[in-house]
């Protein structure tokens, strides 16, 4: 008889441990996809900080460029009204085609091109796109590591009781994969 209760409070205790252990790597894990995004937020708003000095050195040049302008303007004013990490995603990937959009007019504008302020500020943002793209490399992967912890058996039982939801991953948007499309006619 005693045997089965020390086999059973075993079994118990070893559950309890196994949930919860579970339980602290799933709170791990979120946390490491928020401090992940945190990273992405980062360069994004350095990203977005550079565009109004970006635009300004532009107009300069290319005035008559003036839907280009606007819609770079545009896109940075709906990133800014963004309030969650999907819209945030959302306004990146427009903040992006038209960023693209603004650098082909550079070769469109030699003055332009050899403009220094130009230069550093394209440099700047191209660098902050490469950290963009790096920390989008690291949220990504913590948000896969997170969500096959959510779904792989058994410890999907202790996140669907704790209510752990999956993640999003960061995704390209439609209008990123196309090259953009500047005419100068």
């Amino acid at each position: 008889m005693w045997r089965w209760i020390i086999v059973i409070a075993v079994i118990i205790l070893w559950l309890i441990v196994y949930i919860m252990r579970t339980y602290n790597k799933l709170i791990v894990l979120r946390n490491r996809v928020k401090d992940q995004w945190a990273q992405i937020d980062v360069q994004l708003k350095r990203r977005f900080d550079l565009i109004p000095n970006l635009v300004e050195t532009v107009k300069g040049y290319a005035s008559h460029e003036k839907e280009t302008l606007e819609a770079v303007i545009e896109a940075r004013n709906k990133f800014q009204a963004a309030n969650t990490p999907a819209e945030e995603m959302e306004a990146n990937g427009e903040l992006s085609r038209v960023l693209s959009r603004l650098m082909v007019l550079s070769e469109a504008y030699p003055e332009l091109k050899a403009n220094q302020n130009f230069l550093n500020l394209q440099r700047d943002l191209n660098e902050t796109e490469e950290k963009i793209a790096y920390a989008r490399q690291f949220y990504n992967d913590s948000v896969l590591t997170y969500n096959n912890k959510c779904e792989v058996f058994p410890s999907n039982v202790i996140a669907g009781m704790f209510h752990f939801e999956l993640q999003k991953f960061f995704e390209v948007t439609e209008g990123e994969r196309e090259a953009p499309k500047v005419s100068f006619e």
